[in-house]
């Protein structure tokens, strides 16, 4: 974005990414997944720092995120979207 105000639709996000905390727990888990499915967004990750950092990596089937988890010490390989490779440990100094 060159920053003069567009605004994105839907159709041009390829993946919706939320940082977990304390007080959006409930939201990021359950309302906003079921947001984003509606108005297919083809990903939406999710990452949690507490208690430990991991990585949930969801992909649109058929209206719903079919979730993988990926805990610290594995490692997030990915393709789709776009080529990732991260162990949660990684997201925590």
């Amino acid at each position: 974005m060159d920053g003069r105000g567009r605004t994105l639709g839907a159709h041009d996000i390829a993946v919706a990414i939320e940082i977990a905390s304390p007080s959006t727990r409930v939201a990021d888990k359950k309302t906003k997944p079921s947001l984003y499915a509606a108005a297919g967004i083809p990903h939406y990750w999710r990452i949690e720092l507490e208690p430990a950092p991991r990585l949930c990596l969801g992909h649109l089937e058929r209206g719903l995120y079919v979730d993988r988890l990926v805990q610290v010490g594995a490692t997030a390989r990915l393709d789709d979207p776009f080529t990732l490779s991260l162990d949660p440990a990684r997201l925590r100094r």
